[in-house]
């Protein structure tokens, strides 16, 4: 690596590392200014349980989730004081193209992707995970939080399935339960339970007012009861199908997750789809939104740094609104996630080599 290369490089991650660590604290502050209140009504929360299981999750989840904002900005910052500088005229001037000098900058690149693919897939999971076990604790309303699964049905396998029509999760219990065993398309058994119970201590269910019946060639068996103890292959975990659980499993949970979603026969798991998706196209998005920063801010323009730090800005909120919108679009039933999450990297992507073909020019 040359010097010029290692002197690019170093502004390169000292840039993005003062612009994430200016973004982070403002992001902070609002963020005690809007709990302070809910923090104070705790008199058992101590400044030690705040700052070490939400504070600091909630700056390892958005420092991951700034570090496009702040990669793009801090490549338009440094790019635009090079050009100003008349740096890069001297390096014009050497003969050094700009598919050269954009080497130092793909290796910066290069190495937040592989820092931000390995938070998104294993760290940021686990650190969710803390983080929202203390909002559920503190900070949410229960009073308002609905834990109630209604007119649920899961496939257990190729012949099995089940129905619940409510299923309370914080009470573990709920009513009208029924397994129901296939021999093709033809019913050979099936058990009817008013209501049910979870008792997790035994990982058992327990049936109240039940009825079993049993298909036979010629006859049917029917038996009935009070109660009765018995196990089946899923637990209440599996009836919490949430979004936001997919935020909290690491990519191979996740993508176990929804493997076995899909052979229990859940309908729509785009949600967690795009949620892996996105775990892979944002640090992806460093080599575009670097390219685009460079081509945009390597020429001095009249107005200077203020100038390429709006086109900036408005460029990156305009990508940051895609993504919301291939995010929401990608969740719906029946879309294509795949697409909808890599649609915002698939645009800038054409217009990054827009922008890099002129600049080669």
């Amino acid at each position: 690596m040359k010097l010029l290369d290692r002197y690019i490089l170093k502004r390169y991650l000292a840039t993005f590392l003062f612009t994430l660590l200016i973004l982070i604290p403002i992001a902070v502050a609002i963020d005690i200014a809007e709990k302070i209140d809910k923090f104070l009504r705790h008199e058992n929360l101590s400044l030690f349980e705040v700052v070490n299981d939400y504070y600091k999750n909630f700056i390892i989840y958005y420092a991951n989730t700034f570090m496009p904002l702040a990669l793009f900005i801090a490549v338009i910052l440094f790019t635009s004081k090079l050009a100003n500088n008349t740096e890069i005229v001297a390096i014009n001037s050497s003969q050094v193209s700009f598919t050269r000098f954009l080497y130092p900058y793909f290796i910066g690149a290069t190495i937040i992707t592989i820092v931000a693919l390995f938070m998104n897939h294993f760290f940021v999971p686990n650190s969710s995970k803390t983080r929202r076990v203390f909002e559920k604790k503190y900070l949410s309303n229960k009073k308002y939080e609905d834990k109630t699964v209604r007119d649920f049905s899961l496939q257990l396998n190729d012949s099995t399935y089940i129905f619940i029509q409510n299923f309370n999760l914080e009470r573990n219990s709920g009513y009208n339960f029924s397994k129901e065993i296939y021999d093709g398309i033809h019913l050979k058994y099936k058990i009817f339970a008013d209501n049910f119970s979870w008792n997790k201590k035994d990982s058992t269910f327990k049936l109240y007012n039940w009825k079993e019946r049993k298909v036979f060639k010629e006859r049917d068996s029917i038996f009935t009861g009070n109660s009765m103890d018995t196990t089946f292959a899923f637990t209440p975990n599996d009836l919490n199908y949430k979004s936001i659980i997919a935020q909290e499993m690491r990519s191979g949970e996740l993508k176990d997750f929804i493997n076995i979603s899909k052979k229990r026969g859940i309908k729509n798991l785009n949600a967690y789809y795009v949620e892996l998706y996105k775990r892979t196209s944002l640090p992806i998005a460093s080599y575009i939104l670097t390219l685009i920063a460079v081509a945009l801010a390597h020429k001095k323009k009249r107005g200077g740094l203020g100038v390429n730090l709006a086109l900036g800005i408005a460029a990156m909120f305009i990508y940051v609104f895609f993504m919301k919108i291939g995010e929401v679009l990608g969740a719906v039933a029946g879309a294509n996630p795949l697409i909808n999450v890599w649609m915002p990297n698939i645009m800038f992507g054409i217009y990054a080599i827009y922008l890099y073909w002129n600049a080669r020019k």
